[in-house]
């Protein structure tokens, strides 16, 4: 099914409905006159920005069954892979390592990898693209150009940018096979002593704010609507009441770490989300992403700031 979408991206334009469309829900014909995903044509819907028939509607009206005849008033759209970073040249960035087709930056708490609405400003590859503008379009291209894969807001340390084509591709398969090795830091609460591997089933069970939750063998989500995920930890120096912990995730999945060790009874400091007593003086939980390697990719960061200061007040020492 075939539209001409050039004038859906036209402030207050206004699209009808023809019979190959009637009965189709509302985002399905959203995305297939603007020329987008449904996931873009839901967000449209959800700042307001469709009519039907002159009645405004929103993302509760997705799944409404349109009818030939109804016409539909849009706002000015831009499909997502044609959007495009604001490049940022005075953002700080640190590169910890580069190679042919491939970029490593240590990723400072607080930042988001990468804006989520055209024309937002502060994130990481807002940075990078300042200073390689050839990644723009790279991937996934538009807002997410060279992401390959990401790390939550509050968590510091090593990330990846692909500034290839063929290396975002390399790359992006080595995640999906699990064939990338990474190493990350946490400060947890209380005495945890050993090492171990750790299995659960994990399922997101709320979007915004993102929170996941362990789901045991006998729930009847088991399986079904979960993920199986792995990881290995080993407790590196033990402080006032604290933990500091190397882990090392086998798969990747939302809030893995912090939902792991929170299930073994030792939440990362700061962690309220995952049941952190209390802050403990720091704004963020306490999760730092040491080190990447793949192949020729070899990259690590050392622990921010927050992470150092919060190791020497609870006198958590490393063995030399």
């Amino acid at each position: 099914m075939e539209r001409d979408v050039v004038a859906a991206k036209q402030p207050g334009h206004t699209l009808t409905v023809d019979a190959r469309e009637a009965g189709l829900r509302l985002d399905q014909v959203l995305a297939l006159l603007l020329g987008a995903s449904r996931a873009e044509a839901r967000r449209v819907l959800a700042r307001g920005g469709v009519s039907v028939d002159g009645r405004a509607v929103g993302l509760t009206d997705k799944g409404h069954a349109v009818s030939a005849g109804q016409r539909l008033a849009v706002e000015a759209f831009t499909p997502a892979a044609e959007q495009r970073p604001v490049p940022e040249p005075d953002a700080p960035l640190a590169i910890v390592a580069e190679g042919p087709g491939w970029l490593a930056v240590d990723k400072p708490a607080g930042t988001a990898v990468h804006p989520l609405a055209e024309g937002e400003t502060g994130s990481l590859l807002g940075a990078v693209c300042a200073r390689r503008p050839a990644i723009v379009g790279v991937g996934e291209g538009g807002l997410r150009s060279g992401v390959v894969h990401r790390l939550d807001v509050d968590t510091s340390g090593v990330l990846l940018f692909a500034t290839d084509e063929d290396r975002w591709h390399q790359l992006r398969t080595a995640f999906r096979r699990h064939r990338v090795e990474k190493g990350y830091r946490a400060l947890v609460h209380g005495r945890l002593e050993g090492e171990g591997d750790l299995v659960l089933h994990l399922a997101v069970a709320r979007h915004r704010p993102a929170r996941v939750r362990v789901v045991g063998e006998g729930h009847p989500d088991f399986g079904r609507r979960t993920r199986r995920t792995r990881l290995s930890w080993k407790a590196l120096c033990h402080g006032a009441d604290v933990t500091l912990v190397e882990v090392a995730p086998r798969t990747g999945f939302l809030h893995q770490i912090r939902v792991s060790l929170a299930h073994l009874g030792h939440p990362l400091v700061g962690d309220l989300a995952y049941g952190a007593p209390g802050t403990d003086g720091v704004g963020r939980h306490l999760l730092h992403a040491a080190r990447i390697r793949h192949a020729d990719v070899r990259a690590s960061a050392p622990d921010a700031p927050d992470l150092a200061a919060a190791l020497e007040r609870f006198h958590c020492e490393e063995s030399p």
